[in-house]
Protein backbone atom coordinates (compact mmCIF):
# COMPACT_ATOMS: atom_id res chain seq x y z
CA UNK A 1 0.00 0.00 0.00
CA UNK A 2 1.41 3.43 -0.96
CA UNK A 3 1.97 6.45 1.19
CA UNK A 4 -1.10 8.59 1.76
CA UNK A 5 -1.34 11.63 -0.48
CA UNK A 6 -3.51 13.42 2.06
CA UNK A 7 -0.71 15.51 3.66
CA UNK A 8 0.36 16.71 0.21
CA UNK A 9 -3.21 17.51 -0.82
CA UNK A 10 -3.83 19.40 2.42
CA UNK A 11 -0.62 21.39 1.96
CA UNK A 12 -1.61 22.17 -1.63
CA UNK A 13 -4.99 23.34 -0.33
CA UNK A 14 -3.39 25.63 2.25
CA UNK A 15 -1.11 27.13 -0.39
CA UNK A 16 -3.98 27.53 -2.85
CA UNK A 17 -6.19 29.18 -0.25
CA UNK A 18 -3.45 31.63 0.70
CA UNK A 19 -2.81 32.35 -2.98
CA UNK A 20 -6.47 33.21 -3.55
CA UNK A 21 -6.47 35.46 -0.47
CA UNK A 22 -3.52 37.41 -1.91
CA UNK A 23 -5.81 38.41 -4.78
CA UNK A 24 -9.18 38.58 -3.01
CA UNK A 25 -8.02 40.65 -0.01
CA UNK A 26 -4.51 41.93 -0.82
CA UNK A 27 -4.36 44.84 1.65
CA UNK A 28 -3.25 42.79 4.72
CA UNK A 29 -0.49 41.20 2.65
CA UNK A 30 0.67 44.61 1.35
CA UNK A 31 1.59 45.55 4.92
CA UNK A 32 4.03 42.64 5.14
CA UNK A 33 6.10 43.90 2.22
CA UNK A 34 9.14 45.96 3.25
CA UNK A 35 9.14 49.43 1.70
CA UNK A 36 12.79 48.91 0.77
CA UNK A 37 11.83 46.47 -1.98
CA UNK A 38 11.59 48.02 -5.46
CA UNK A 39 8.18 48.46 -7.04
CA UNK A 40 4.79 48.60 -5.42
CA UNK A 41 3.80 46.55 -2.42
CA UNK A 42 0.71 45.37 -4.32
CA UNK A 43 2.86 43.98 -7.13
CA UNK A 44 4.84 41.99 -4.54
CA UNK A 45 1.59 40.79 -2.96
CA UNK A 46 0.29 39.58 -6.30
CA UNK A 47 3.65 38.06 -7.19
CA UNK A 48 3.77 36.11 -3.94
CA UNK A 49 0.21 34.95 -4.58
CA UNK A 50 1.28 33.62 -7.97
CA UNK A 51 4.26 31.90 -6.32
CA UNK A 52 2.03 30.26 -3.70
CA UNK A 53 -0.37 29.09 -6.39
CA UNK A 54 2.45 27.62 -8.49
CA UNK A 55 3.97 25.87 -5.48
CA UNK A 56 0.55 24.53 -4.48
CA UNK A 57 0.05 23.08 -7.96
CA UNK A 58 3.52 21.51 -7.82
CA UNK A 59 2.74 19.94 -4.43
CA UNK A 60 -0.62 18.63 -5.67
CA UNK A 61 0.87 16.76 -8.61
CA UNK A 62 2.68 13.50 -7.82
CA UNK A 63 5.08 14.13 -10.73
CA UNK A 64 6.31 17.43 -9.27
CA UNK A 65 5.62 16.86 -5.58
CA UNK A 66 9.23 16.35 -4.53
CA UNK A 67 10.28 19.69 -6.04
CA UNK A 68 7.02 21.29 -4.87
CA UNK A 69 7.63 20.23 -1.27
CA UNK A 70 11.08 21.77 -1.33
CA UNK A 71 9.71 24.93 -2.97
CA UNK A 72 7.00 25.13 -0.29
CA UNK A 73 9.60 24.86 2.50
CA UNK A 74 11.67 27.60 0.87
CA UNK A 75 8.57 29.75 0.38
CA UNK A 76 7.63 29.40 4.05
CA UNK A 77 11.19 30.30 5.00
CA UNK A 78 11.15 33.23 2.58
CA UNK A 79 8.00 34.82 4.01
CA UNK A 80 9.30 34.57 7.58
CA UNK A 81 10.90 38.06 7.48
CA UNK A 82 7.52 39.50 6.45
CA UNK A 83 5.91 37.80 9.43
CA UNK A 84 8.62 39.23 11.71
CA UNK A 85 7.93 42.67 10.23
CA UNK A 86 4.22 42.23 10.93
CA UNK A 87 4.94 41.30 14.55
CA UNK A 88 7.28 44.25 15.09
CA UNK A 89 4.83 46.65 13.42
CA UNK A 90 2.06 45.40 15.73
CA UNK A 91 3.89 46.64 18.84
CA UNK A 92 1.36 49.42 19.36
CA UNK A 93 -1.66 47.45 18.13
CA UNK A 94 -4.34 46.11 20.46
CA UNK A 95 -3.33 43.03 22.45
CA UNK A 96 -5.25 40.48 20.32
CA UNK A 97 -3.49 41.70 17.15
CA UNK A 98 -0.09 41.56 18.88
CA UNK A 99 -0.77 38.02 20.10
CA UNK A 100 -1.76 36.88 16.62
CA UNK A 101 1.23 38.61 15.00
CA UNK A 102 3.77 37.11 17.41
CA UNK A 103 1.94 33.77 17.55
CA UNK A 104 2.35 33.29 13.81
CA UNK A 105 6.14 33.27 14.03
CA UNK A 106 6.63 29.84 15.62
CA UNK A 107 4.00 28.38 13.26
CA UNK A 108 6.37 28.83 10.31
CA UNK A 109 8.60 26.00 11.54
CA UNK A 110 5.88 23.31 11.53
CA UNK A 111 4.88 24.50 8.04
CA UNK A 112 8.47 24.09 6.85
CA UNK A 113 8.67 20.64 8.46
CA UNK A 114 5.35 19.65 6.84
CA UNK A 115 6.58 20.74 3.40
CA UNK A 116 9.83 18.81 3.82
CA UNK A 117 7.91 15.73 4.96
CA UNK A 118 5.73 15.96 1.84
CA UNK A 119 8.93 16.21 -0.23
CA UNK A 120 10.50 13.23 1.52
CA UNK A 121 7.40 11.05 1.00
CA UNK A 122 6.94 11.97 -2.65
Amino acid sequence: MGTSQRPAHLLAGVLGTMAVLHFAVPKPFDGLIPSSLPGSRRAWTYGSGVAELAVGVAVASPRTRRLGGLAAALLFLGVFPGNVKMAVDASSAPLPQRVIAWGRLPLQWPLIAWALKVRDHA
